[in-house]
């Protein structure tokens, strides 16, 4: 159940940014979404605060994380301005490439898995797959598709980046923690952004009926607050491998819901792409769960930042199997 929440919740945020476009800019949507998010959060940080067991050096160590995932977050959502929801889902698979070359480079305890064949597999399979989605289409990118597409590139690069930094500065901190200091910096990133950018300063937001408000609300709570509740007491129950590979499924979810709200049409050819591009993927989350306990600790763990809304790894905001399977090894 709480699995495939994470994945209803985490397939409607790409379809509500999609929607967000007939509304307003990127700048104000991010303003307002991850604005409503923080305030979600933000008692989290006071109640820790007030008993006085917030961390020291927190906030020092969440900056760096915060300002990629806001860079990733902004090229993410200005990307629905350019491409239809299914297609951008299906080549921002290809995010997990990044992160996968930042580890191997930045940590040693990466590097092992390289000399699994089945991984290289998979990754030629995310390769090939994303390069498939893209020029296999009815016509070949060009214009506003070409744009788009370096968008999407750029976003994923920018999340590789905010999920090393968080795996690098924030690997002794509680998932929850880090998870709302990391939404404070983002909001007022994005909210500055917004008053810079965004039409009168973001002001459209505030002329907003009554359930487009709840809309956008609603996109918040799905992406980036209850989802990750959700998704957290999934890998309690399922483990990293299971749900992760659940999660996979969520371009698919999104191209057939685009379909029937948007009229998104990809081909054979892409879909096909798409299918080789997310089992890639899951072949190679695969491998790491049969990899060695040091590659599969909770603070080496490089599973994808999903949706472009996880504003912490899936990696860093629970403990893994692993980790579960020492505390009921103690208990025993």
């Amino acid at each position: 159940m709480f699995i495939l929440l994470t994945l209803a919740g985490w397939s409607s945020v790409p379809l509500f940014l999609k929607h967000f476009t007939g509304y307003f800019d990127a700048w104000t949507a991010n303003g307002w979404r991850y604005l409503l998010s923080a305030l979600v959060w933000l008692p989290v940080l006071i109640v820790q605060h007030a008993r006085g067991t917030l961390l020291p050096g927190l906030w020092r160590a969440s900056a760096l994380p915060a300002l990629f995932n806001t860079l990733g977050q902004v090229f993410f959502s200005l990307a629905f301005y350019y491409l239809d929801p299914g297609l951008m889902t299906f080549v921002f698979r290809a995010h997990i490439v990044f992160m996968m070359l930042g580890a191997y480079v930045l940590f040693p305890a990466e590097r092992p898995l390289l000399r699994r064949p089945a991984y290289w597999a998979g990754l030629g399979a995310v390769l090939a797959g994303s390069v498939g989605t893209i020029f296999l289409g009815a016509a070949p990118p060009s214009g506003a598709t070409a744009a788009g597409i370096v968008i999407v590139i750029i976003s994923g690069v920018c999340f590789a980046a905010y999920w090393l930094g968080v795996r690098a500065c924030l690997h002794d901190t509680h998932p929850v923690t880090g998870f709302a200091a990391i939404s404070q910096y983002s909001a007022v990133g994005m909210v500055l952004l917004m008053l810079v950018f965004g039409e009168r300063c973001g002001a459209r937001g505030l002329e907003l009926t009554a359930s487009q408000f709840a809309l956008v609300f609603a996109s918040s709570l799905a992406g980036i607050a209850l989802g990750h509740v959700f998704y957290f007491a999934a890998l309690n129950r399922l483990g990293v491998v299971v749900a992760s590979g659940i999660v996979q499924l969520q371009p698919f979810a999104v191209t057939a819901a685009s379909y029937a709200i948007f009229g998104e049409r990809l081909t054979a050819a892409q879909w096909c792409s798409g299918g080789v591009a997310v089992a890639g993927a899951i072949l190679m989350l695969r491998v790491r769960g049969r990899a060695e306990p040091a590659a599969a600790s909770p603070a080496n763990d490089p599973h994808p930042v999903d949706a472009g809304e996880s504003l912490v790894p899936e990696s860093a905001l629970l403990e893994t199997e692993t980790e579960m399977q020492r505390t009921e090894d103690r208990g025993a």
